[in-house]
């Protein structure tokens, strides 16, 4: 009898459109993830990223070649069945700290985007214990749901060798149906059940069913989307060279459109590499590469007076070649561990900082004495529209300080990464099928505005700048740090041996 009452509560429950929040408070939640919290029912785009980002291009065309087959066994034959040959092609032989790193790193920010308004407001608003219970794999979705969601999570557990440090590809049990169910008893042992429970399809209703009140979230993709500042934490920071999230057609057209990127990559780079500054503009229209340039440039130095401190915020490593072009003639870069290569390659001289503070102030202040000096004080590119804090050393050395807004338009591929090869991060933007930049010269700083002439703290200049840039860009000014960004995507300080040739840090 208990089995036939269980049995109906699984064929109806209401939609979560009835679920009334004066009806009483609730403290504890259960739900499902992919099609309930989220507003797509595929999990599909996230295993690509994880193939792509923690294995390799030949694994991610694999699991997309197989992803009609996956389609046809997941509706025809078996959901777990699905799964399971989908977690294999996936994961089987990948480190496990590679997709801990994309599971930290790259897939936060395409399932935070995806977060379904009406389903979030229910389960954030059971403030006092949320669980997730999904048949993605833990690993995969667990930073997520823990920082985005405050929640714990409950997914399918993957085996992996002795060692510990590779997938085999199997998995223990994928959480479906009755292992939903399990877990939600297990979970809640110690005592009552989820006061509500949220999921999207059959296989849910049986942790559904024991939940106090439970409601059924319809498919519907154009469903409204959780704002950023309404979760718990916002995707600052984050890695991966996908910029949108890959569902298939996306993800065939990324792949497909690789090589052939590549050879445009190199055309845009080794063409404009012999072109005069003033021209390369021209050459960049030619090639599809898209400049805006917008305010008043300062004027070129001149015998007997310096060159002016360019501070520039930082979208990609070629911020400061780009303004080059935008202002027609040669400039000096500094940054930090610049490698030979980087050096040869260069279209701009790029001079090498120690990060001993005394010494590179006289290297900046004697490259003034040269010419115009491009400097980024947040040290390292951010993607997001934010501002990390501008390093106060550069106030310090001059009163010929002009501002510049720079931003990157990246379609396909980003231009800049934390945990891959550096040294690529120039052709990736260049393989974007239509590359741009916008390039805005501000007003130099007022003479009282500066440390030398006005008297200001090097900190106040290095504020009042990059809140000068923020607000031509639209963005919102932060504390955060290059250390802050290089903890949370790679788990290190992000610093890189002076004397390793490796291209510049980004």
């Amino acid at each position: 009898m208990a089995a036939a009452a269980a049995a109906g509560r699984r064929r109806f429950f209401p939609p979560v459109t009835a679920y009334d929040a004066a009806a009483g408070a609730r403290r504890t939640v259960a739900a499902d993830l992919d099609g309930t919290l989220l507003v797509s029912s595929s999990a599909f785009p996230y295993y690509f990223l994880v193939a792509l980002e923690a294995g390799s291009y030949l694994r991610a065309l694999a699991l997309l070649l197989a992803a009609p087959w996956l389609l046809a066994l997941y509706v025809g034959v078996s959901e777990a069945a699905a799964i399971a040959l989908l977690v294999f092609i996936t994961f089987a032989g990948l480190r496990v700290r590679d997709v801990e790193a994309v599971a930290r790193a790259v897939l936060p920010r395409h399932y935070a985007a995806g977060v379904r308004a009406d389903t979030w407001a229910v389960f954030h608003g059971c403030a006092e214990r949320r669980v997730v219970v999904t048949a993605s794999p833990a690993v995969m979705v667990g930073e997520f749901v823990r920082e985005f969601l405050g929640a714990e999570v409950a997914g399918t557990e993957l085996e992996t060798f002795a060692s510990g440090k590779r997938f085999t590809g199997r998995i223990k049990a994928v959480l479906v149906g009755e292992k939903k169910r399990e877990v939600v008893e297990r979970l809640f042992a110690g005592g009552d059940m989820p006061d509500v429970g949220l999921g999207d399809r059959e296989s849910d209703h049986d942790f559904m069913a024991i939940c106090k009140e439970a409601y059924m979230v319809p498919k519907n993709k154009r469903a409204p989307r959780a704002a950023a500042d309404e979760l718990l934490s916002r995707a600052i920071f984050h890695d991966g060279r996908l910029v949108r999230r890959p569902e298939p057609a996306s993800a065939l057209f990324a792949l497909a459109y690789l090589p052939v990127g590549f050879a445009v990559a190199l055309l845009r780079v080794f063409l404009n590499l012999p072109v005069p500054a003033r021209l390369v503009r021209h050459t960049y229209r030619l090639t599809g590469i898209r400049l805006a340039v917008r305010g008043a440039p300062p004027p070129p130095p001149r015998p007997g007076t310096p060159g002016s401190l360019l501070v520039c915020n930082h979208r990609t490593a070629l911020d400061p070649i780009i303004v080059s072009i935008a202002l027609g003639r040669p400039v000096t870069c500094v940054t930090y561990s610049v490698s030979r290569l980087s050096t040869a390659i260069s279209p701009i001289r790029a001079a090498a900082l120690t990060r001993d503070r005394a010494a590179d102030a006289a290297r900046i202040a004697a490259l003034l004495e040269e010419g115009d000096v491009v400097v980024c004080p947040e040290g390292t590119t951010c993607r997001e529209p934010y501002l990390l804090r501008f390093s106060a050393l550069f106030a310090e050395l001059t009163a010929r300080i002009v501002p510049v807004a720079v931003e990157a338009r990246q379609g396909t591929y980003y231009g800049s990464t934390a945990r891959g090869w550096k040294f690529l991060d120039p052709y990736f933007f260049y393989m974007n099928p239509r590359p741009g930049y916008e390039v805005t010269f501000l007003p130099a700083l007022r003479p009282e505005e500066t440390c030398v002439a006005g008297g200001r703290s090097a900190v106040e200049v290095a504020n009042h700048v990059q809140r000068v840039i923020a607000k031509e860009l639209g963005f919102q000014c932060t504390t955060l740090t290059r250390k802050d960004k290089y903890m949370k995507l790679a788990g290190n300080d992000g610093r890189v041996a002076a004397a390793a040739d490796k291209p510049k840090a980004n």
